[in-house]
């Protein structure tokens, strides 16, 4: 459950409020009566990406690194014909 809180009083008790935060409590900062901000416990994503997490979602395309002829002529990669 989510409480309101006005930033005057956010920064007035932000030590408490980061303890309940960390309780799993949720604050949401007001701002000229407007939500603002959400304060809440820091939840880390998941693991660090290891090699091979994406093994077999990927493809490449078998022309991947194949330049159209007048590109390559451009570039100075090919003779022009």
């Amino acid at each position: 459950m989510e409480s309101m809180i006005t930033l005057s009083d956010a920064k007035a008790r932000l030590s408490e409020i980061v303890k309940k935060a960390v309780d799993g409590q949720e604050f949401v900062v007001t701002r000229m009566g407007e939500p603002a901000v959400r304060i809440s416990r820091y939840e880390p994503r998941g693991g660090v990406p290891e090699l091979g997490d994406l093994k077999d979602q990927i493809r490449i395309a078998d022309d991947f690194d194949s330049w159209p002829p007048e590109l390559e002529v451009m570039l100075g990669i090919a003779e022009p014909k």
